[in-house]
């Protein structure tokens, strides 16, 4: 179980106000996930109030039993069967308050008609003070991202093994999901990225009926969810290689290229260390490896935080992004090269940093 009571010292912490709502629709807000630590699928049409002490959820007849049955403590749980409920208890939670909420995903029309029917004095926007509680992962973070990462690696090491001729990208996505699903993952961070071919130098390819051919690139994004926490890997593999041909080489020589970049920039991050500067030092490698063949080919950001959402906040390894890194923090690293028509190679890890460098989870 999650500890409410820290959680919520540290928002509150970065917030101005004494009391914040949060409210789902069809879509669930992730700062709840947060606060409460209940399985995703169960949050539909929750609504939270939380003040420094603790946490109130609103929840309808449908859900109570398992929103009660499964939330830790700091967590008080109402059942709410009439609109009438609802509003009264918004109101005696929130009427006359300056109320803090997050902007950011609750849409505004429902925001309008919470202030009205709660009475609240205003709203405020205060998903910039989740963002800085969320940043820094505590132990328990940790130790489900660190499960979410075993449970894609794991999966990911058998992938070789279902890669045969003629076998498509779709087909190879299924099986990744039934992979990760069999070893424990509660489900997939993201639609998985599966490419073949010239198809591996499109980054965000989405997988379709691409048939796999000898003597070439297999791209795998792929990551694993497990209690509500993401992992974010990728692996690129050479499927049947011609080693006698120049092909091969050349795949072989991109490969080492992006490996040799994530080697490096992983031996520079540590706690105090520039996020920019660790983008610079993979982009640097790339763009004067084998007398700059492969510069300008490197086209996205070195890498992004994880954690309850796989891109989690806006802390990465960024061009001119001079933030300082802290320890706790968990960013992935994945460089890449891409050459359009022929294909290319990325690889990932989720790292945590620390004050002595990097942990690859």
């Amino acid at each position: 179980m999650i500890s409410v009571s820290a959680r919520l010292r540290r928002v509150f912490d970065n917030a101005k106000v004494s009391t914040i709502l949060l409210a789902n629709t069809n879509y669930n807000d992730s700062n709840f996930l947060y606060l409460t630590g209940l399985p995703a699928a169960t949050l539909e049409g929750y609504i939270l109030v939380a003040d420094r002490k603790k946490v109130t959820l609103l929840v309808n007849v449908l859900d109570y039993e398992i929103a009660k049955e499964n939330s830790p403590r700091g967590v008080r749980v109402v059942m709410w069967k009439t609109r009438d409920k609802i509003r009264a208890e918004l109101k005696r939670l929130l009427k006359g308050k300056v109320v803090g909420i997050n902007e950011g995903f609750i849409p505004i029309g429902y925001a309008k008609r919470l202030r009205k029917v709660s009475g609240a004095k205003r709203f405020v926007d205060v998903s910039e003070a989740f963002a800085k509680a969320r940043v820094i992962k505590d132990s328990g973070e940790l130790k489900n991202m660190a499960i979410a990462n075993r449970i894609i690696k794991a999966a990911l090491k058998e992938i070789p093994s279902h890669l045969k001729e003629g076998v498509t990208e779709k087909e190879i996505a299924a099986k990744m999901t039934y992979l990760m699903m069999r070893k424990g993952a509660d489900a997939p961070s993201f639609p998985s990225i599966v490419s073949f071919g010239a198809n591996t130098a499109l980054p965000h390819h989405m997988p379709d009926n691409t048939r796999l051919k000898r003597n070439s690139l297999v791209l795998l994004d792929v990551g694993a969810r497990y209690n509500n926490y993401c992992s974010d890997v990728s692996r690129t593999f050479i499927f049947k290689p011609d080693r006698k041909s120049a092909k091969y080489r050349r795949m072989m020589e991109i490969y080492r290229t992006v490996e040799e970049a994530q080697r490096r920039s992983n031996k520079a991050i540590r706690a105090g260390a520039e996020a920019s500067a660790i983008y610079d030092i993979a982009n640097n490698h790339i763009n004067s490896a084998f007398n700059g063949r492969y510069k300008g080919k490197f086209t996205h950001a070195l890498g992004h935080s994880v954690g309850i959402d796989v891109h989690d906040g806006e802390i990465g390894f960024s061009p001119g992004y001079k933030v300082k890194l802290r320890e706790g923090m968990v960013i992935s690293n994945e460089p890449g090269i891409y050459i359009v028509g022929f294909g290319g190679v990325r690889i990932e890890d989720d790292i945590l940093v620390t004050k002595k460098g990097a942990k690859v989870l």
